[in-house]
C-alpha cells in the first residue's frame, strides 16, 4: 500500500498523525493537525527523519529499535521540537500498522498537552469563580425541588421576570408562579412544560419562552444532582432578544427547534422566511429549500382579512408581538387553520432583527367547533334549523324588511293527535314520522324560506317576502302535504296539521312576538276542529290574556274559599216529592258578584283546574248532604264529574274518602257522568263504575242524547238514571221530532231499568208532556232555580206546608 493512501485516512483525525517508515524512520505522510502541531508545512515534514522533530533523548533509543526491526507500541508523555525550535509537551501514541497486502508502517499520533493543561487550569479557575459570583450572575437562575417548589432565585431572575418587590419578601411561591404565567405569551404551554419536566427529573431541556412584553427568553433546565441522584432542578433564563444573543442561542436551541411538535418559522425584518423547523415543513408539505427566502404571505393567508400582513407588521413594531388565526397554504390538499403567536426580536439599539412565528394546528379544534355549531344550530332528529338559527334568520329578515319596507310571514304548525302515535307505537316510531313530515314540509317551500323544528311536533316556517295571500297558499300546501298518507313498516295512517299565521310587522316586531301570535292563532284552529289554518287577530291575544287572568283568579279564589255550591231540587213526578238535588258550582268573585259556571268552567277545563274544582265540589257536597242527613233530612245530592277528574288514578278512592270522612250513607250521593267520559276508554270506565257501584253510590248519565253511546256498553254500565239534555225539552211541545226523541229516551231508559230525569223544565206544557210520556223526575226553573243550602231547606219547608194545605188550581211543586 503506497504511503499516499494514508493521506485521506489521517486527514480527518483531530489528533496530529505522522506515518513513518520503520526502516528509514522517514515521515511518509502527515495530516493537517500534525502540520499545525509541529509548525511546519507538509513539504518540510514529508521525507524528513522523525528524529528531527523529537526533543527527548530517549526517543533516539526507541526509534533505533524500530530500525533494528523490533516492533513495539508506546504511549506516554514526551516532547517534540517545533520548526521554530521551541519544545512542546505532547501525549504521544506510537504503534505498528500492518495493511493487507502492503509493507508495515509506524503510526505516530500526538496531542498538545500544553493546550489541555491550560484548559484544565482554566476550568479549575472558572469553577472557583462560579462559586463566588453566583449571586452576581447576569443570567436569571431559578432553583426548584423535585416537587416544583421554589427554593431560590437570584436578583437577575427577579429583574428579568419583573417580579414585584412584595413577592421578593413574602416567600409566596404560588403568587410567583401566577406572576410568571401572566408574563408569558402562552400560559397553558408554559405550565404544561414545567409539569412535564417535573415528571422526568433527569431530563435536560432547552426552550424558548416568548413574553407578552415582546421579549424572547431562552430557558435551559437541568437536574440538580447530589451524589448522582436528582435533588431538584435549575432553570436558567436569558434574554435573547438582541441579535447577538439570538445568533448564539439559536444554535444551542437547534435541538428544540428541530424536535418541536409546533411549527416554528424565523423571518428577517422584511418578513422573508429564514428558517423553518421540521414540524413547519411537514405541516406545509414543503421541502426546506422551497420556503427559504419567500415572503411569509406566500405561506400564510387570511381570506377574511386581506390586509392581515399590514395589521400583523404594525402590531409587531408597536407592541412586539401579534397573535391571531391564519390559514396555511399547501401545494397539495386543503389549507390548514393555525393559531399563530408572532414575536419581534430587536438588537441593542432597538432595531428589528428577526421575527419568530409559533403556530399550532387548529384543524381538530375547528372540526370540533363546527360540530358544536351544527348541534347548536340544527335539530338533531330532522337536521332542520332550530330556534337559535331561526332567530338569526328572522332577525336578518326584520332588518331587511325595515330597510325595504317589506313584510314576511311566520307560520306555526302543530301536528294534530301526534301524541297518540308516540303513546301507541313508541317514540322511535314517532321520530320516523317526524322525519318524514319534515321532508314533506321542506319540499313545499322555496330555498329562501326557512323551516325550523322547535321540538316535539311543532314546526315554524319563515316565508321570505310573503303577503297574506302567499302565506295562505303556503299554509294550504303544507296542510295538504301533512295529510298525505304515511306508510312506515307496512303501517299506513293519516295525519293532519293545524297552522297559525302571523304577519310582520302587523303581528309582532320580533321572533318571540311573531311565534306567540302564530301560536295563538294555531290554538284557535285547534279549538275549532283542527286540520286548517288561521291568521292571527289581535282579539285572540286579548281572549288568551283574559283566560290566563281568569285561570289565576280561579286558583286564588279556590285558595281563598270564594267558591260556593247552590242546589237545584229534583222533583219525583210520580210521588210529587223532592228526593234529591243537584249541586251546582258558583263563584262569589269579589267586585264581580256571583259568577255562573258558563263563564269559567271552559277555562278550568282548558287549564286542568277542573280536577281541583271537582275534588272540592265532591267533598263540599258530600259534607253538606251529611249535615242534612244528621238533621233528619235524607236528601240525595248529585255531583257533576268532569272527564279529567274521572280519569285521575285516585278518583274512586277520593269518593270513598269523602264518604268515610263525612259519614254520609253512599246511597245519598249521585255522580253525574257525560257520555264522552264513558266512551273514551269504555273498559277502564266500566271498571271504575263497578268500583263506585260497589261503594253504594248511585250513577247517572248526564246530557244523554247529545253524544254517542254504544247501547252494548250502556247496557253493561251500572247506571241508575238517564238525564235528558235540556235542548230536547226546550222545544218539545212545538217540535214533534224532539218530543219523539224524548219519548224514545224514556222508553229506552225504562227498558234498561233506569229512571229518566228531564233537565231544563221551565213551562207547564213541558211538564204536561213529560208526565204523559212517563218521565220519572224533572228539574228546572218551573220548580225552582238552584239555591244556597239554607235557602233550599227553607223552600222545601214551604213546599211541604203547601202540600199539607193544597190549593186548588196551582201546582203543588211551585
Amino acid at each position: 500500500m503506497s504511503y499516499l493512501h494514508w493521506a485521506p485516512v489521517t486527514e480527518g483525525l483531530l489528533e496530529a498523525v505522522c506515518v513513518v517508515d520503520p526502516q528509514t524512520l522517514r515521515i511518509l505522510t502527515v495530516n493537517g493537525a500534525a502540520c499545525r502541531l509541529l509548525g511546519a508545512g507538509r513539504e518540510a515534514l514529508v521525507g524528513s527523519s522523525v528524529l528531527d522533530w523529537t526533543a527527548d533523548p530517549q526517543d533516539e533509543v526507541y526509534w533505533a529499535e524500530w530500525r533494528a526491526g523490533i516492533e513495539q507500541t508506546l504511549e506516554s508523555e514526551s516532547a517534540v521540537r517545533r520548526a521554530d525550535g521551541s519544545v512542546l509537551p505532547v501525549q504521544r501514541r506510537v504503534g505498528p500498522v500492518h495493511p493487507v497486502g502492503g509493507e508495515p508502517v509506524v503510526l505516530w499520533a500526538m496531542q498538545n498537552l500544553a493546550e489541555w493543561r491550560a484548559t484544565r487550569q482554566q476550568l479549575e479557575t472558572l469553577l472557583a469563580e462560579l462559586r463566588s459570583v453566583l449571586e452576581s450572575a447576569s443570567d436569571a437562575i431559578l432553583v426548584c425541588d423535585l416537587d416544583g417548589r421554589i427554593r431560590a432565585f437570584n436578583p437577575a431572575f427577579a429583574q428579568l421576570w419583573d417580579v414585584p418587590a412584595a413577592l421578593l419578601t413574602d416567600n409566596d411561591e404560588n403568587a410567583i408562579w401566577q406572576h410568571l404565567g401572566l408574563q408569558v405569551m402562552d400560559a397553558s404551554a408554559f405550565t404544561a412544560g414545567l409539569q412535564a419536566l417535573q415528571r422526568t427529573p433527569l431530563r435536560e431541556a432547552h426552550d424558548l419562552v416568548p413574553l407578552r412584553s415582546g421579549r424572547l427568553l431562552e430557558c435551559t433546565s437541568r437536574p440538580q444532582l447530589a451524589r448522582g441522584r436528582p435533588i431538584g432542578r435549575i432553570y436558567v433564563y436569558r434574554d435573547i432578544t438582541e441579535r447577538a444573543a439570538i445568533d448564539a442561542k439559536l444554535r444551542l436551541a437547534a435541538k428544540v427547534f428541530e424536535a418541536s411538535l409546533d411549527a416554528i418559522v424565523v423571518t428577517d425584518p422584511q418578513l422573508r422566511i429564514v428558517a423553518c423547523n421540521p414540524a413547519a415543513l411537514r405541516l406545509a408539505d414543503h421541502a426546506h429549500d422551497d420556503l427559504q427566502g419567500q415572503p411569509v404571505e406566500a405561506l400564510l393567508t387570511a381570506p377574511t382579512r386581506p390586509q392581515w400582513t399590514s395589521e400583523a407588521s404594525a402590531a409587531l413594531h408597536a407592541q412586539g408581538y401579534w397573535e391571531g388565526e391564519l390559514w396555511l397554504r399547501r401545494p397539495r390538499g386543503p389549507a390548514v387553520a393555525l393559531l399563530v403567536s408572532w414575536v419581534l426580536l430587536r438588537d441593542a439599539n432597538g432595531q428589528p432583527l428577526n421575527t419568530v412565528l409559533f403556530a399550532k394546528d387548529l384543524s381538530e379544534k375547528l372540526e370540533a367547533q363546527r360540530r358544536i355549531e351544527q348541534l347548536a344550530y340544527t335539530d338533531p332528529l330532522t337536521g332542520l334549523p332550530n330556534r337559535l338559527l331561526l332567530g338569526e334568520r328572522v332577525a336578518h329578515a326584520i332588518h331587511v324588511a325595515q330597510r325595504n319596507s317589506q313584510g314576511f310571514a311566520l307560520l306555526f304548525l302543530d301536528l294534530d293527535r301526534f301524541k297518540s302515535i308516540n303513546d301507541s307505537l313508541g317514540h322511535m316510531f314517532g321520530d320516523r314520522v317526524l322525519v318524514e313530515i319534515a321532508e314533506r314540509l321542506q319540499r313545499c317551500l322555496r330555498q329562501t324560506d326557512t323551516l325550523a323544528r322547535l321540538g316535539g311536533d311543532e314546526f315554524v316556517v319563515h316565508l321570505h317576502d310573503a303577503d297574506r295571500e302567499a302565506a295562505a297558499r303556503a299554509a294550504q300546501r303544507l296542510i295538504a302535504a301533512v295529510m298525505q298518507p304515511v306508510s312506515i313498516e307496512q303501517m299506513q295512517f293519516t295525519l293532519s296539521g293545524s297552522i297559525g299565521i302571523a304577519m310582520y310587522p302587523d303581528d309582532g316586531a320580533s321572533l318571540d312576538e311573531l311565534i306567540q301570535s302564530a301560536d295563538t292563532a294555531m290554538y284557535q284552529v285547534k279549538e275549532r276542529g283542527k286540520g286548517h289554518y288561521r291568521f292571527y287577530q289581535p282579539q285572540m291575544n286579548a281572549d288568551l290574556l283574559q283566560r290566563v287572568q281568569m285561570d289565576h283568579a280561579m286558583r286564588e279564589g279556590l285558595r281563598r274559599g270564594e267558591f260556593v255550591l247552590h242546589y237545584q231540587p229534583r222533583v219525583d213526578l210520580r210521588a210529587d216529592a223532592v228526593p234529591g238535588c243537584e249541586a251546582l258550582l258558583r263563584w262569589q268573585r269579589p267586585e264581580h258578584g256571583l259568577v255562573m259556571p258558563s263563564t269559567f268552567i271552559g277555562v278550568a277545563e282548558e287549564t286542568g283546574l277542573i280536577a281541583d274544582l271537582g275534588h272540592w265540589v265532591l267533598r263540599e257536597a258530600v259534607a253538606q248532604a251529611a249535615r242534612w242527613h244528621a238533621s233528619g233530612r235524607a236528601l240525595q245530592v248529585a255531583v257533576n264529574v268532569s272527564a279529567l277528574q274521572f280519569t285521575q288514578p285516585g278518583f274512586v278512592q277520593d269518593v270513598a274518602d269523602a264518604l268515610h270522612v263525612s259519614g254520609l250513607p253512599p246511597a245519598l250521593l249521585e255522580l253525574e257522568l257525560t257520555e264522552s267520559i264513558l266512551i273514551r276508554d269504555a273498559e277502564e270506565a266500566l271498571a271504575k263504575l263497578q268500583a263506585l257501584a260497589e261503594l253504594g253510590v248511585e250513577l247517572s248519565l248526564d246530557d244523554f242524547g247529545t253524544g254517542y253511546s254504544s247501547l252494548t256498553y250502556l247496557k253493561r254500565f251500572p247506571l241508575h238514571r238517564l238525564k235528558v239534555d235540556r235542548s230536547f225539552i226546550a222545544s218539545m211541545p212545538e217540535d214533534d221530532v224532539d218530543a219523539a226523541i224524548v219519548a224514545a229516551i224514556v222508553q229506552m231508559g225504562h227498558a234498561l231499568r233506569m229512571e229518566v230525569v228531564a233537565e231544563g223544565v221551565e213551562r207547564a206544557e213541558q211538564l204536561q208532556r213529560l208526565r204523559a210520556l212517563g218521565c220519572d223526575h224533572c228539574q228546572g226553573f218551573l220548580f225552582e232555580r238552584a239555591l244556597p243550602a239554607q235557602a233550599l231547606i227553607e223552600w222545601l219547608d214551604r213546599r211541604t206546608q203547601a202540600c199539607a194545605a193544597p190549593a186548588a188550581g196551582a201546582p203543588a211543586s211551585r
